[in-house]
């Protein structure tokens, strides 16, 4: 029997073993925000494969996000852990060939399986500096301003957006004169309804909280696989900011237009409801 050379080898297979070994080896690089290229090219082909096949994710509008220069893609948000700033990525990446950066609430940074994970693929903590800055380097920033509460809706409260605050984001678009694109998500509140919740382990994590869901945590481990929803994401035309960089401190300006661009999410989230024929077909 034939030995198996690393010759002969897929050459995607072979790249990956190199990687990895650069990775044990500490042979990396990545930017100041711990966003890590190759890492990203890596995981890709499995988020490819939610993307095409668990999820089957239906996409409009991306053409909306600009192949260069700076942009505030505002969304809702669910889905306990970031799938939806994922698939977002995966979309924008496709279409742009762009790295956007997502904004993740802290306590996920705390999670030792998967904060590495998030940071190398784009995820930041969810600070003003940090997304005034990221906007300021003319990136694609991707932010949610329903927070904790978006993720941690009750399943009778499904698709139905949550406040959004102060309106923080209108204020960062002000100051740093970058284009909002709302985005409307659909699916995400499917992959892990939320029945109830687990106060003691989200105290161990320190996480807002650990939701009971029909799978988890009857099941253990597999509990945490999200479940095959069907996903639609629709990117709307861009907003220009309502006004010069001193706007920002108009307080009554913000709140409004933050008002106006949840309105407009929540209408393209009900419009993807129509359009998507059911949950998981």
């Amino acid at each position: 029997m034939a030995s198996l050379r690393p010759t002969a080898l897929p050459r995607e297979v072979r790249r990956a073993f190199a990687a990895g070994a650069r990775r044990l080896r500490g042979d990396w690089a990545e930017d100041e925000w711990g966003y890590d290229p190759e890492f990203a090219r890596l995981v890709q082909p499995g988020l490819d494969v939610l993307y095409d096949r668990w999820w089957r994710v239906d996409v409009a509008g991306v053409e909306h996000v600009p192949a260069a220069g700076r942009a505030l893609v505002v969304a809702n948000h669910a889905g306990v852990l970031p799938w939806d700033a994922a698939m977002m990525a995966t979309a924008i990446r496709r279409h742009t060939g762009r790295a956007p950066r997502f904004l993740v609430l802290d306590w996920a940074f705390e999670l030792p399986w998967a904060s590495a994970a998030i940071r190398a693929f784009g995820g930041v903590p969810a600070d003003p500096h940090n997304a005034r800055r990221l906007l300021e380097q003319d990136h694609v920033v991707m932010v949610f301003p329903e927070g904790a509460k978006g993720v941690g809706k009750p399943w009778s409260q499904r698709y139905r957006l949550e406040r959004f605050g102060r309106g923080g984001f209108v204020e960062l678009a002000l100051r740093t004169q970058a284009p909002m694109i709302p985005c409307g998500v659909v699916g995400s509140e499917e992959i892990y309804p939320k029945l109830g919740e687990l106060p003691l382990l989200a105290r161990l994590f320190r996480a807002p909280y650990i939701p009971i869901t029909p799978t988890f945590p009857w099941l253990g481990p597999l509990g945490l696989v999200p479940l095959p929803s069907k996903w639609r994401i629709a990117f709307a035309s861009p907003v220009a900011p309502p006004g010069p960089p001193a706007a920002a401190a108009d307080r009554a300006l913000v709140l409004e237009h933050a008002d106006a661009i949840r309105e407009r999410i929540q209408a393209t989230v009900h419009e993807n409801l129509i359009q998507r024929a059911g949950a998981f077909v």
